[in-house]
């Protein structure tokens, strides 16, 4: 199964969310990031908090969702937080798609410890996710039960 989760920059909450995926996620399972105005770095608050949680970042890189183009992803969750007024990107394609909005960290203003526990507390709602979505059985849910069940994981930890 391949998931893809996109936001805007992919620099922050995608490429957490990729990185938390491939790290939990069994064989048979992988993540991808893109967004739809890259910022072509990784936010290195991303970098810091990852390698602080032992969690593996070689490969992570912003790219632009196009990059994706011939991955016909199975499942494809947006990342970026409607409630900030953030246009989030759209794929088209028959995947299966939910959005899973976080506030981004890499805009909140603060001293540099309330900063990196921003970015924490987004590493630990992407853990809470993926767990959940790891542990549906999927072969048991219908096109339209799977999509109800990401919807509601998509609320877990706001």
């Amino acid at each position: 199964m391949k998931i893809l989760f996109l936001c805007t920059a992919n620099s922050c909450r995608s490429i957490l969310s990729e990185a938390v995926f491939n790290d939990m996620a069994p064989a048979g399972f992988r993540a991808y990031s893109g967004g739809s105005q890259p910022k072509g770095e990784v936010h290195p608050l991303s970098l810091k908090t990852l390698e602080k949680a032992g969690i593996a970042t070689e490969g992570l890189f912003s790219k632009s969702s196009d990059a994706h183009a011939s991955l016909a992803p199975d499942v494809v969750i947006t990342v970026c937080d409607k409630a900030a007024g953030e246009a989030c990107p759209v794929f088209f394609g028959p995947a299966l798609k939910a959005h899973w909005g976080l506030a981004d960290p890499s805009e909140l203003e603060g001293s540099d410890e309330q900063i990196e526990a921003a970015f924490d507390h987004t590493l630990e709602i992407i853990r809470t996710r993926v767990r959940a979505f790891l542990a549906l059985s999927f072969e048991l849910l219908s096109p339209e039960q799977l999509k109800a069940e990401l919807a509601l994981i998509g609320t877990l930890g706001a």
